[in-house]
């Protein structure tokens, strides 16, 4: 927990060397083991937001981990809505953003990422790092430094209201974009296709004909 945010300078980070409490979306957890991989919280004050236009935030910094990840290993890197960054269909980041509201705008936000790095052995097969990748291990700090300046430069321009820019970026990046695929919707199993997200952030599915709207607990993807 960051005590006291508002008061910490925007674009500050906080690292830890072991993560063993992370959690992520649908209250799920997640291991790291220590010193492999990079696991930090990223303080911004975007008040230039409004409460309603928040989901830029999961495409901005969505988007400038894809970026990284895609300059940096050889295999396809999709973004898993709202914000699971994946690599030849297995994940390799993870992401939890805490928005703290102020009347209509956000006051400040805390970015948690977790991005397996130089970790080989996973509890899951789902899962991957960039030593699998790459079949090398890599300077936790270079990639520090790499990751922060594609989230800098998507943070940016955001900033410079290049929002039609990252909603056709963020879109293209989907992973299982334009696919026909299996999903559950509560008790019921659903093929259909992906054809975005819309301007609060519900996943666009193309089930029998119609665009259905999802949000996080209302969808799940069947690999």
């Amino acid at each position: 927990m960051i005590e006291s945010q508002a008061m910490v300078a925007e674009g500050s980070v906080i690292i830890t060397n072991c993560q063993t409490a992370g959690r992520g979306q649908r209250g799920n957890s997640w291991l790291s083991e220590p010193e492999k991989n990079l696991t930090f919280s990223l303080v911004i004050k975007p008040s230039f937001l409004l409460a309603k236009d928040q989901f830029y935030l999961n495409k901005v910094f969505s988007l400038g981990l894809f970026d990284y990840l895609t300059g940096a290993l050889p295999g396809k890197v999709r973004v898993k809505w709202p914000n699971d960054l994946m690599v030849d269909g297995k994940k390799i980041c993870g992401m939890l953003i805490e928005n703290h509201l102020q009347g209509q705008t956000i006051q400040h936000s805390i970015v948690g990422i977790g991005l397996n790095v130089n970790q080989q052995r996973f509890s899951i097969s789902t899962a991957t790092s960039m030593i699998a990748q790459l079949r090398q291990a890599l300077v936790l700090q270079d990639v520090l430094e790499g990751v922060l300046e594609s989230l800098e430069k998507r943070y940016l321009q955001l900033r410079s209201a290049g929002r039609e820019h990252l909603d056709e970026a963020y879109c293209e990046s989907l992973y299982w974009i334009g696919e026909k695929h299996l999903f559950k919707t509560g008790a019921e199993l659903a093929e259909g296709v992906i054809t975005g997200v819309d301007e609060a952030g519900k996943l666009k599915i193309n089930i029998d004909g119609t665009t259905e709207y999802f949000d996080l607990k209302q969808i799940q993807f069947l690999e």
